[in-house]
C-alpha cells in the first residue's frame, strides 16, 4: 500500500495516468495488491530482466547516476546551520538538488527536462535575487547565504556526477575505427534484392570492402 500512495502523490498526481511499469521482478509489484490495482486501472506490469542492458539499460545507468548525485550532495561538503545555529535537515534541501538538474542542459537533447516537460524554463533565484541591498534583515540574508550555498552545492555534485559517468563508460568502451578493406559486419532486414544496394552504399562509405 505504501508503494501505491507513493506513486499516487508523486507521479499520478503530477504527469496522469501511466499505462505500464517496467519492473524487474520487484516485490512490491508482483504482490497481490499491484496485481488486483493493475486490474482495476487497466495498467500493466512488464517484467523485464534484471541488470540487462539490452532491456532497460539507458534507465539503469540515468538511476545509478541519480543515486550518485543525492549521495554527493548529502553526504560531503554542505554545512546544513545557517547563522543562526538552525540544523536543517538534509532531506529538506533535495528540492535545490532537483531543481538544478531540472533546470541543466543535457547532452542527448541539447535542452534542459524543465523546458521538455513543460515548455518553459523556470525562473531561478540567482536571476532575481538583489545583490546590493544594505538595509536587509539578518534572517533574510541568511535564508539568500543558504540558497546561494545549496545552488552551488547542487551543480558541484551533479557535474562530478555526471563526469563520473562518464568516466566509467569511456573506461569500458572504445569508438571502433573503420578503415579501407575492413570486413563490415551488418545486421538488417533487407529483401534479398536489396542487399546489392546494401553492399554498394558501403563500398561508397567506406571504400572498397568485404561483407561478412
Amino acid at each position: 500500500m505504501d508503494t501505491a500512495l507513493l506513486i499516487w502523490n508523486r507521479v499520478i498526481s503530477h504527469t496522469g495516468l501511466f499505462e505500464n511499469i517496467i519492473s524487474d521482478r520487484n516485490p512490491k509489484f508482483t504482490s497481490a495488491l499491484w496485481t488486483n490495482l493493475n486490474k482495476l486501472l487497466g495498467t500493466k506490469i512488464l517484467f523485464s530482466t534484471t541488470y540487462h542492458p539490452q532491456t532497460y539499460g539507458l534507465a539503469e545507468r540515468m538511476i545509478q547516476t541519480l543515486e550518485d548525485m543525492i549521495i554527493r550532495f548529502c553526504a560531503y561538503g554542505l554545512e546544513l546551520e545557517d547563522s543562526n545555529g538552525f540544523t536543517h535537515d538534509w532531506h529538506t534541501l533535495i528540492p535545490a538538488l532537483e531543481l538544478a538538474y531540472k533546470t541543466s542542459i543535457h547532452a542527448p537533447t541539447g535542452k534542459n527536462p524543465a523546458m521538455l516537460q513543460k515548455g518553459w524554463n523556470p525562473k531561478l533565484q540567482f536571476d532575481t535575487l538583489k545583490k546590493d541591498l544594505v538595509d536587509i534583515h539578518q534572517n533574510s540574508s541568511s535564508f539568500k547565504i543558504l540558497l546561494d550555498k545549496m545552488r552551488h552545492h547542487a551543480n558541484k555534485s551533479m557535474n562530478d556526477a555526471f563526469e563520473y559517468a562518464k568516466q566509467k563508460w569511456d573506461k569500458s568502451h572504445k569508438t571502433p575505427e573503420f578503415k579501407v578493406g575492413d570486413c563490415h559486419m551488418v545486421e538488417c532486414d533487407l529483401q534479398l534484392a536489396s542487399i546489392n544496394w546494401s553492399f554498394n552504399w558501403f563500398n561508397n562509405l567506406f571504400g572498397k570492402s568485404s561483407l561478412c
